[in-house]
């Protein structure tokens, strides 16, 4: 890819080890990924997801100390960058496994243990919520996030929308009004198929670790309950919902339900502020 050969020397230098041609890349939202043996590089994509590297190692380094009961990366290195063609940079630990693959769950055994798995993760991220060490480094979902954000697709995204585009954002942002201000669990943000990471163990998928952990926050779980519906359906949500400890707050279905509904335009608003024209285009696909 145009990125290992761009940065092939500092790459060297960063993941002493691997042969450049071995390495893979993965392009998240905000940063492309390299991937080494041990080590991966994350390259801020635009000059905001730059700006915010710093925070992102902090929030890193405090959740490492959580004894959450899973894997997440550890911060090794950062840099800003030096120059115009210079790149910002953080050197994280790698976590081993990989996203599960589209039929791991056809097996009603595999299906029921990443279940039980899944609701055990979220136990511990909704105990880390009361942890003094992540509420003094984690930021808490700001008071009115909803309203402000549906005031901003309205203001930023709806004049780059037809009209069934917009007519459609109505409803889905309609949906965000009235929900509750939580800030009582650690939230991923985006704790979809591709940042949960498995190895298998006597045949059935155990949980390795978590990544990409750029939007964590103190806040609802519902959020992180909506991405695990969006990337597995209902079936394995239902059942991580009845292994869990409870339910994280009355009416959970109706507030995953509305948030749920809302990630293509949350996509297309981050990627319109970031200037990331390729995200934004994919998030406003059917709107346009």
């Amino acid at each position: 890819m145009e990125i290992l050969d761009t940065h092939r020397a500092l790459l060297a230098k960063l993941l002493p080890g691997d042969a450049p041609d071995d390495l893979a890349v993965h392009q998240g939202q905000f940063h492309h990924v390299v991937i080494g043996t041990e080590r991966v590089v994350c390259f801020a994509r635009t000059p905001a997801a730059a700006e915010r590297l710093p925070d992102r190692a902090a929030r890193l380094r405090a959740l490492a100390g959580l004894g959450l009961g899973f894997r997440t990366p550890e911060p090794l290195e950062e840099a800003a960058a030096a120059g115009p063609d210079e790149p910002a940079y953080l050197v994280l630990t790698r976590v081993p496994g990989a996203p599960l693959e589209e039929d791991a769950l056809e097996s009603p055994e595999a299906a029921e243990a990443v279940a039980a798995q899944y609701a055990a993760l979220l136990s511990g991220l909704a105990a880390a919520g009361g942890d003094d060490r992540a509420r003094a480094v984690l930021p808490d979902a700001p008071e009115g996030e909803w309203r402000e954000f549906a005031d901003g697709v309205r203001a930023e995204l709806f004049p780059l929308m037809h009209d069934d585009g917009r007519a459609r954002a109505g409803r889905e942002l309609a949906a965000l009004d009235g929900l509750p201000h939580l800030r009582s669990a650690v939230v991923h943000g985006d704790l979809g198929g591709e940042n949960v990471l498995w190895e298998t163990v006597d045949g059935l998928p155990r949980l390795s670790g978590v990544v990409d952990w750029d939007e964590v926050t103190l806040g609802d779980q519902a959020e992180d309950l909506a991405a695990i519906g969006a990337s597995y359906g209902e079936k394995l949500l239902d059942r991580v919902l009845a292994l869990g400890d409870g339910a994280p707050g009355g009416d959970v279905a109706d507030r995953i339900s509305a948030i749920r509904g809302t990630f293509a335009l949350q996509q297309a608003l981050y990627a319109q502020r970031d200037g990331d024209e390729e995200e934004l285009a994919d998030g406003l696909t059917g709107y346009r």
